[in-house]
């Protein structure tokens, strides 16, 4: 089987688990802030149903005034879908979501092999459309974790679909640690995350200005980053920065404190 068909039904599993997560909202807990500059919990649901709204060819045609935390073409497009739904109740942004997500499953279902295997773009990159749809199973899941944060309520935090959206952000690991942070030739970096149905490590070592990933740690590494699950997802897809999670306690730092509180401060945008 094609991987691209595995990943269409995770997609279809975490709309479906969002679904549930929202439909017993009250009106005032679509209001709640998240960490997303000036989003609440509707717009981030406004987020997702607007991405798939514009790629059925129904993206809104909607004017917004600048706003600082747009800084490129992607993110003004995002704003714009969302703006174009703050008018509309929770409620209504979730009955659009159950329609487009249906309409977009039928879709992608029906892709061939050769469809799935065709170069398009994504925003990791020209890739194929299997990878575009990878990257909208992790940028749902991350979304229903802003949400779940700020609502308080917890949950689906292992499972395949957890798994994946983990192993595709370890990807931006080497480059974090090498351009991101500077770090020097000859540098060893371990990364353990807790949380994961086993603990989980990585390595990536830097050689001529490059990170790439090791399959086993020297005797001593030059840092040591620990963290949960949580913090790893925060602090790699720009929700906390790294001072908060160390303050709190969700990141621990052993080795090289200044170049591993570097790197950590050097994770944020990997999504």
């Amino acid at each position: 089987m094609h991987e691209g068909r595995r990943h269409i039904e995770m997609l279809a599993r975490e709309w479906a688990v969002l679904d549930e997560l929202c439909s017993g909202f009250a009106d005032t807990q679509w209001d709640i802030p998240t960490e997303l500059p000036a989003w609440s919990v509707k717009d981030v649901l406004s987020h997702i149903v607007g991405t798939e709204a514009f790629l059925l060819g129904r993206g809104a045609e909607h004017e917004i005034e600048p706003r600082p935390y747009v800084r490129n073409p992607l993110g003004e497009m995002n704003e714009r879908e969302v703006d174009f739904r703050r008018a509309r109740s929770g409620t209504a942004v979730l009955d659009e979501f159950r329609t487009v997500t249906a309409e977009r499953l039928e879709i992608v279902r029906a892709l061939g092999d050769d469809e799935l295997d065709q170069i398009t773009w994504t925003p990791i990159g020209m890739n194929t459309v299997a990878v575009f749809i990878a990257v909208r199973v992790l940028d749902c899941w991350v979304h229903e974790q802003d949400i779940r944060r700020v609502v308080g309520i917890p949950g689906h935090l292992s499972g395949d679909i957890q798994q994946h959206a983990y192993a595709m952000l370890r990807r931006g690991l080497p480059k974090a640690v090498a351009k991101g942070a500077g770090a020097p030739d000859g540098s060893c970096v371990v990364f353990e995350v807790e949380d994961l149905e086993a603990r989980a490590t990585t390595v990536v070592g830097v050689e001529e200005g490059r990170g790439h990933m090791l399959d086993v740690a020297p005797d001593a590494a030059s840092t040591r980053l620990s963290m949960n699950l949580e913090t790893f997802i925060c602090l790699t897809c720009g929700r906390w920065d790294a001072e908060r999670a160390a303050r709190e306690g969700s990141l621990r730092i052993e080795g090289d404190t200044n170049l591993g509180a570097t790197i950590a401060a050097n994770l944020n945008g990997m999504l």
